[in-house]
């Protein structure tokens, strides 16, 4: 199918919002791993993309985190497509964080044919509506410190530079961006 034929057929059924279930997890296993090994394998070693995303996005760790009471996932649908997800997790924060009932968006996955497309504005509008509900205060995340496109669309939702911490993709340790703001 061609690329205009899916914009068309994406803007024929709008993009929904569901919270994940039980039965999600391989879903979000391989949206995980999608999205991630297509947005960092560039500038990252096969070795430590793969000992990440085994870490990472197996069903068994989807379901463990799917079961988790302080976690929720918001899945993004057109149609019959899955567009992305986001994971929502609510406890401890860094404390540059602030805030007296923090929400962290732990993921935040559009897969890469949908970026620039509307996706990742109908999912950020949803995780804030979780963060209402919820009663949070703040809202925070973090951001590889070289993925400009993600820091830019974040910028714009209103969040700002809290500080930094050390993410490590297998034995690589990185630095990303800690970002934050008020709900």
């Amino acid at each position: 199918m061609s690329r205009a034929r899916e914009t068309i057929e994406l803007f024929r059924e709008p993009i929904r919002i569901r919270r994940a279930g039980a039965g999600d997890n391989v879903l979000l296993a391989e949206i995980g791993a999608e999205t991630f090994h297509d947005t960092f394998a560039a500038d990252n070693t096969p070795e430590d993309m793969a000992t990440y995303l085994s870490e990472s996005f197996g069903p068994e760790r989807q379901a463990l985190e799917l079961a988790d009471p302080a976690s929720m996932f918001l899945i993004a649908e057109s149609g019959n497509r899955t567009l992305g997800y986001a994971r929502l997790t609510w406890g401890p924060s860094p404390l540059e964080v602030g805030g007296t009932r923090p929400m962290d968006i732990a993921r935040f996955y559009v897969r890469p044919a949908w970026i620039g497309r509307g996706v990742a504005r109908v999912l950020m509008e949803a995780c804030l509506d979780e963060a209402r509900l919820a009663q949070s205060d703040v809202i925070w995340l973090t951001v590889w410190e070289h993925n400009h496109r993600a820091i830019a669309f974040y910028a714009k939702w209103g969040f700002v530079a809290a500080g930094d911490v050390i993410f490590m993709l297998g034995n690589d340790s990185q630095r990303d961006l800690l970002l934050k703001r008020s709900v």
